[in-house]
């Protein structure tokens, strides 16, 4: 039975155990210290089936379990020699492997012709500042972990959605300015067709 490399919140547990064994509460709530769940999503009924799923891969192992007062036993999980090769090997395909990612904003602004131009630059403007805010909050994070003494390589993805958002507005401006404008190339068509 191969494992399935469908859920991203695998490779996280992966790549959680391969720093030290751990029980799934533990493992929640490493990422949530880490906010990793801003691009792992996080629920705890989704964690203990994939903890499950690697166990029965046998990608992890459970290496001891604990028992502390009234508190129920906790399976504590340990990475197998499979586990982080698997690990390796996804981390590398996942990293070096451009994939068609369907995002939601792009279907939309696909379409942005169908609305009219005041409505379109109404809608691209408000998820500018959205996106503005979604920056402003991250830069606080980024201080705030940099500030912890973490090391920049345990944030690195948020550097990278950092240069994202900032592209994303520096885009939604171009948009709302040539639709302002009127220079969005068809904006003659896409006007008349909405008198």
């Amino acid at each position: 039975m191969t494992f399935k490399r469908t859920n991203p919140l695998a490779l996280a547990v992966l790549a959680l155990l391969s720093e030290r064994p751990m029980h799934p509460y533990e493992m929640a709530q490493t990422m949530r210290e880490r906010h990793q769940e801003e691009v792992v999503k996080l629920n705890y009924g989704s964690l203990y089936t994939v903890v499950e799923s690697l166990h029965r891969h046998e990608l992890i192992a459970a290496a001891a379990v604990q028992k502390a007062g009234n508190r129920p036993e906790r399976t504590v999980y340990a990475v197998t020699g499979a586990g982080t090769a698997e690990l390796h090997d996804w981390l590398r395909d996942l990293i070096a492997t451009p994939a068609k990612e369907y995002r939601a904003f792009e279907a939309g602004i696909s379409m942005v012709g169908l609305l009219p131009p005041a409505d379109a630059l109404d809608v691209v403007r408000r998820r500018e500042a959205a996106v503005g805010e979604q920056l402003t909050a991250l830069a606080v994070l980024l201080e705030k972990l940099a500030g912890m003494g973490l090391p920049q390589l345990a944030w690195i993805e948020l550097d990278y959605r950092m240069a994202m958002l900032r592209a994303e507005r520096a885009w939604l401006s171009w948009f709302a300015t040539a639709v302002r404008e009127g220079t969005v190339g068809g904006f003659e068509h896409w006007e008349d067709r909405h008198r």
